[in-house]
């Protein structure tokens, strides 16, 4: 992995500790800054009240607060914020409604490690090039 990614802050939200716990250790023996984890909107709002995130991964079934309205509220209140949304939902009318909340991409669970790799470095590579 390109180490110029350690310096990129990523917030997971889910509302399975399972789920969670499993991706922050994916993303953290590889090298990934996880700076928060979530286990709902309203928790990971108030994260960011204090706290800047690069990239977000965000479950779309959650209780309360869905993560297609958390990825609308990361979208108006953050600058230029990465959004991955991961769902075991597969309808059509779901992926395009996480592309029109907001997000760059959406990846199936359960997903193969590689996946959440590949799809975090594209998104980071993309920033750090805008930044050339």
């Amino acid at each position: 992995m390109n180490t110029n990614y350690k310096n990129k802050s990523i917030m997971i939200i889910d509302d399975s500790e399972f789920s969670k716990k499993t991706m922050a250790k994916i993303l953290i023996d590889n090298g990934f800054n996880v700076k928060a984890e979530a286990g709902s909107a309203e928790e990971a709002i108030s994260i960011l009240k204090n706290n800047h995130c690069d990239l977000f991964i965000i479950d779309i079934v959650m209780p309360e607060t869905s993560g297609l309205e958390l990825a609308r509220i990361i979208k108006d209140s953050t600058s230029d914020p990465k959004i991955i949304m991961i769902s075991s939902l597969t309808e059509e009318t779901i992926i395009m409604d996480a592309i029109n909340s907001g997000a760059q991409d959406f990846i199936q669970k359960p997903f193969a490690p590689r996946t959440l790799i590949a799809s975090i470095t594209k998104l980071l590579s993309h920033s750090h090039e805008k930044l050339l």
